[in-house]
Protein backbone atom coordinates (compact mmCIF):
# COMPACT_ATOMS: atom_id res chain seq x y z
CA UNK A 1 0.00 0.00 0.00
CA UNK A 2 1.34 3.42 -0.91
CA UNK A 3 2.00 6.35 1.47
CA UNK A 4 -0.13 8.94 1.49
CA UNK A 5 2.17 12.74 0.20
CA UNK A 6 1.74 15.09 3.35
CA UNK A 7 1.74 18.65 1.65
CA UNK A 8 1.75 20.18 5.15
CA UNK A 9 5.13 21.96 6.07
CA UNK A 10 6.26 22.01 9.77
CA UNK A 11 8.30 25.10 9.93
CA UNK A 12 9.24 27.57 7.48
CA UNK A 13 8.46 26.53 3.92
CA UNK A 14 12.28 27.25 2.14
CA UNK A 15 11.32 25.89 -1.22
CA UNK A 16 11.31 28.33 -3.50
CA UNK A 17 10.59 29.39 -7.27
CA UNK A 18 12.49 28.82 -10.80
CA UNK A 19 10.54 31.67 -11.68
CA UNK A 20 11.83 34.30 -9.25
CA UNK A 21 15.71 32.58 -9.74
CA UNK A 22 15.22 32.78 -13.36
CA UNK A 23 14.36 36.84 -12.98
CA UNK A 24 16.46 37.66 -9.57
CA UNK A 25 19.36 35.28 -9.53
CA UNK A 26 19.31 32.45 -7.31
CA UNK A 27 21.14 34.68 -4.90
CA UNK A 28 18.15 36.23 -4.06
CA UNK A 29 15.92 33.24 -2.86
CA UNK A 30 17.76 33.50 0.57
CA UNK A 31 16.86 37.20 1.18
CA UNK A 32 15.98 38.62 3.09
CA UNK A 33 17.93 36.84 5.80
CA UNK A 34 20.98 36.44 4.00
CA UNK A 35 22.70 39.63 2.52
CA UNK A 36 24.77 39.72 -0.51
CA UNK A 37 28.00 38.29 -1.18
CA UNK A 38 27.66 35.04 0.49
CA UNK A 39 29.24 32.11 -0.06
CA UNK A 40 26.80 29.97 -1.91
CA UNK A 41 26.82 25.68 -2.01
CA UNK A 42 25.01 24.08 -4.53
CA UNK A 43 23.64 20.29 -4.55
CA UNK A 44 22.60 19.13 -8.10
CA UNK A 45 19.85 16.12 -7.45
CA UNK A 46 19.59 16.17 -3.92
CA UNK A 47 17.58 12.60 -4.28
CA UNK A 48 16.53 11.59 -0.41
CA UNK A 49 18.40 14.27 0.92
CA UNK A 50 20.51 12.96 4.00
CA UNK A 51 24.08 14.93 2.33
CA UNK A 52 22.81 17.85 2.16
CA UNK A 53 20.72 17.81 5.41
CA UNK A 54 24.30 17.30 7.56
CA UNK A 55 26.33 19.18 5.19
CA UNK A 56 24.31 22.68 5.93
CA UNK A 57 23.76 21.33 9.73
CA UNK A 58 27.81 21.67 9.79
CA UNK A 59 28.02 24.82 7.88
CA UNK A 60 26.07 27.09 9.40
CA UNK A 61 27.98 30.30 7.64
CA UNK A 62 27.41 28.75 4.01
CA UNK A 63 23.89 28.97 2.19
CA UNK A 64 22.87 25.80 0.49
CA UNK A 65 20.83 25.53 -2.30
CA UNK A 66 19.51 22.13 -3.42
CA UNK A 67 18.27 21.67 -6.87
CA UNK A 68 16.19 18.51 -7.87
CA UNK A 69 13.79 17.79 -10.73
CA UNK A 70 11.41 15.89 -8.64
CA UNK A 71 8.98 18.55 -7.02
CA UNK A 72 7.40 15.16 -5.17
CA UNK A 73 11.31 14.81 -3.67
CA UNK A 74 11.16 18.92 -3.12
CA UNK A 75 8.51 18.54 -1.21
CA UNK A 76 9.69 15.92 0.99
CA UNK A 77 12.75 17.43 1.66
CA UNK A 78 11.09 21.10 2.72
CA UNK A 79 9.82 18.78 5.65
CA UNK A 80 12.79 17.89 6.52
CA UNK A 81 14.70 20.92 6.48
CA UNK A 82 11.82 22.86 8.47
CA UNK A 83 11.63 19.63 11.22
CA UNK A 84 15.53 20.15 11.38
CA UNK A 85 15.13 24.16 11.61
CA UNK A 86 18.05 25.06 9.41
CA UNK A 87 17.87 28.37 7.87
CA UNK A 88 20.86 28.55 5.57
CA UNK A 89 18.72 26.18 3.01
CA UNK A 90 16.46 26.71 0.30
CA UNK A 91 15.39 24.46 -2.65
CA UNK A 92 14.32 24.76 -5.85
CA UNK A 93 12.25 22.21 -8.18
CA UNK A 94 14.15 22.37 -11.35
CA UNK A 95 16.93 21.05 -13.95
CA UNK A 96 20.03 21.99 -12.72
CA UNK A 97 21.35 22.80 -16.57
CA UNK A 98 18.78 25.42 -16.03
CA UNK A 99 19.89 26.80 -12.53
CA UNK A 100 23.64 27.04 -13.17
CA UNK A 101 23.20 27.90 -17.11
CA UNK A 102 20.82 30.61 -16.51
CA UNK A 103 20.22 31.75 -12.58
CA UNK A 104 23.46 31.98 -10.93
CA UNK A 105 26.30 34.74 -11.74
CA UNK A 106 29.68 33.90 -13.06
CA UNK A 107 31.87 32.90 -10.18
CA UNK A 108 29.84 33.36 -7.69
CA UNK A 109 29.55 29.27 -6.23
CA UNK A 110 31.85 28.26 -3.91
CA UNK A 111 31.08 24.73 -4.31
CA UNK A 112 29.06 22.35 -6.60
CA UNK A 113 27.68 18.94 -5.68
CA UNK A 114 26.73 15.99 -7.91
CA UNK A 115 26.12 12.98 -6.21
CA UNK A 116 25.64 9.57 -8.07
CA UNK A 117 23.24 11.16 -10.85
CA UNK A 118 21.89 8.70 -13.07
CA UNK A 119 24.75 7.25 -15.04
CA UNK A 120 21.42 5.80 -18.01
CA UNK A 121 23.86 2.71 -18.40
CA UNK A 122 21.58 1.97 -22.10
CA UNK A 123 23.82 3.09 -24.93
CA UNK A 124 20.91 4.56 -26.70
CA UNK A 125 20.46 6.38 -23.26
CA UNK A 126 23.76 7.92 -23.06
CA UNK A 127 22.80 11.66 -24.52
CA UNK A 128 20.47 12.03 -21.11
CA UNK A 129 23.41 12.17 -19.00
CA UNK A 130 24.23 14.86 -17.02
CA UNK A 131 27.42 15.22 -17.39
CA UNK A 132 27.94 16.84 -21.18
CA UNK A 133 30.45 19.55 -22.32
CA UNK A 134 27.58 22.41 -21.84
CA UNK A 135 26.60 20.88 -18.35
CA UNK A 136 30.40 21.02 -17.06
CA UNK A 137 30.63 24.80 -18.89
CA UNK A 138 27.81 26.17 -16.96
CA UNK A 139 29.26 24.69 -13.90
CA UNK A 140 32.88 25.83 -14.33
CA UNK A 141 31.86 29.09 -15.14
CA UNK A 142 29.56 29.67 -12.15
CA UNK A 143 32.33 28.47 -10.00
CA UNK A 144 34.37 31.56 -8.10
CA UNK A 145 38.31 31.24 -8.56
CA UNK A 146 39.09 27.99 -6.57
CA UNK A 147 35.73 27.17 -6.17
CA UNK A 148 35.03 23.23 -6.24
CA UNK A 149 32.93 21.02 -8.48
CA UNK A 150 32.94 17.83 -6.50
CA UNK A 151 31.36 15.06 -8.26
CA UNK A 152 30.91 10.85 -7.20
CA UNK A 153 29.07 7.95 -9.30
CA UNK A 154 29.22 4.50 -8.61
CA UNK A 155 29.29 3.64 -12.44
CA UNK A 156 32.65 2.94 -13.88
CA UNK A 157 31.47 3.29 -17.35
CA UNK A 158 29.82 6.62 -16.20
CA UNK A 159 32.69 7.40 -14.34
CA UNK A 160 35.35 7.42 -17.47
CA UNK A 161 32.77 9.57 -19.19
CA UNK A 162 32.36 12.06 -16.55
CA UNK A 163 36.78 12.12 -16.30
CA UNK A 164 37.00 12.67 -20.15
CA UNK A 165 34.09 15.54 -20.08
CA UNK A 166 35.70 17.10 -16.58
CA UNK A 167 39.50 16.74 -18.64
CA UNK A 168 38.02 18.46 -21.71
CA UNK A 169 37.24 21.84 -19.95
CA UNK A 170 39.96 24.39 -19.86
CA UNK A 171 38.67 26.55 -16.78
CA UNK A 172 39.05 23.25 -14.45
CA UNK A 173 41.84 21.41 -13.46
CA UNK A 174 42.24 18.53 -11.30
CA UNK A 175 42.59 18.39 -7.64
CA UNK A 176 43.59 14.63 -7.96
CA UNK A 177 45.80 14.81 -10.62
CA UNK A 178 47.63 12.67 -11.85
CA UNK A 179 44.97 10.33 -10.53
CA UNK A 180 41.73 10.81 -12.39
CA UNK A 181 39.73 9.82 -9.39
CA UNK A 182 40.27 8.77 -5.63
CA UNK A 183 37.94 6.04 -4.42
CA UNK A 184 37.96 7.74 -0.63
CA UNK A 185 37.74 11.45 0.66
CA UNK A 186 38.54 11.04 4.39
CA UNK A 187 35.39 13.08 6.36
CA UNK A 188 33.12 12.30 3.25
CA UNK A 189 29.37 12.55 4.19
CA UNK A 190 27.54 9.24 2.90
CA UNK A 191 24.64 9.32 0.84
CA UNK A 192 21.86 6.83 1.74
CA UNK A 193 22.50 5.25 -1.75
CA UNK A 194 26.17 4.92 -1.29
CA UNK A 195 25.63 2.68 1.99
CA UNK A 196 23.49 0.34 -0.56
CA UNK A 197 26.04 0.34 -3.14
CA UNK A 198 29.13 -0.41 -0.54
CA UNK A 199 27.21 -3.12 0.47
CA UNK A 200 26.21 -4.33 -2.83
CA UNK A 201 30.45 -4.13 -3.50
CA UNK A 202 30.40 -1.34 -5.75
CA UNK A 203 33.59 0.97 -5.95
CA UNK A 204 32.98 4.45 -5.81
CA UNK A 205 34.68 7.32 -8.27
CA UNK A 206 34.92 10.73 -6.65
CA UNK A 207 36.11 14.04 -8.63
CA UNK A 208 37.07 17.22 -6.94
CA UNK A 209 37.96 19.77 -9.83
CA UNK A 210 38.49 23.16 -9.34
CA UNK A 211 38.27 26.35 -11.34
CA UNK A 212 41.58 28.12 -12.64
CA UNK A 213 42.20 31.13 -10.60
CA UNK A 214 44.47 32.24 -13.60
Amino acid sequence: MSRTLKYDIPGTDWRRSMADAYEFGVHSLFAPEWEPPFPLVVEIGFGRGEFLLELAAKHPELAFLGVEVSWKRVLKMARKVARAELENVRLLAGKGEAVLGDCVPEGSVHTVWINFSDPWPKAAHAHRRLFQPEFVRQAAVALEPGGLLRVATDDRVYAEQIDEVLNGEPLLENVYAPEPWVREVPGRIMTSYERDWREDGRDMHFFDYARVTT
